[in-house]
């Protein structure tokens, strides 16, 4: 078993990328102003850079401070998110469940995690969490309810089993 995405596996996880922001950004009603200050990136194990992967999880999300190369005062930086997926846990959780297809399990997880930035940038919750497996266990039920509340309201081909494996987190 491979521990990276494949090729076709990164085109299921663009195309998942692009479905989940979608469906975020429809959920809390954002402007396309509002959706751009939530500055993010999406990377995939290939690109992570050590302190970045984890055991365990299936991504986690990581806040830096960004700043514009020629703007030197802190008073011009922002915040910028990492969504890490964990290339790993996420093949070797498909490979142990075959009855949880690729696609809408990263459906699922692109959407809590982007949930996850979308509530520290509006300030719902605060990020002071140095990984995911830091979250307190209340903004990670807060997270998934609202994963599940945004997933079902779409019909999306293997998402029932995806949400039988996350339902005792929102159940």
């Amino acid at each position: 078993m491979s521990t990276l995405f494949n090729k076709e596996e990164l085109e299921t996880v663009d195309k998942s990328v692009l479905r989940a922001e979608e469906l975020v950004n429809n959920y809390f009603k954002l402007s396309p102003g509002q959706w751009l200050k939530n500055r993010y990136d999406i990377k995939t194990a290939a690109t992570l850079a050590p302190h970045e992967r984890v055991e365990g999880p299936f991504a986690q999300v990581l806040k830096y401070e960004g700043r514009k190369a020629d703007a030197p005062l802190g008073s011009s930086s922002f915040s910028l998110y990492h969504v890490c997926l964990q290339d790993p846990a996420i093949l070797d959780l498909v490979t142990r469940r075959p009855q949880i297809k690729l696609a809408p399990f990263l459906l699922y997880v692109l959407i809590h995690e982007l949930v996850h930035v979308v509530r520290f940038s509006r300030f719902e919750h605060r990020y002071e969490n140095v990984s995911e497996a830091d979250v307190t266990l209340e903004e990670e039920r807060k997270v998934h309810g609202l994963t599940h509340e945004i997933i079902s309201s779409v019909s999306v081909s293997g998402v029932s089993e995806v949400l039988d494996f996350y339902r005792k987190w929102y159940g």
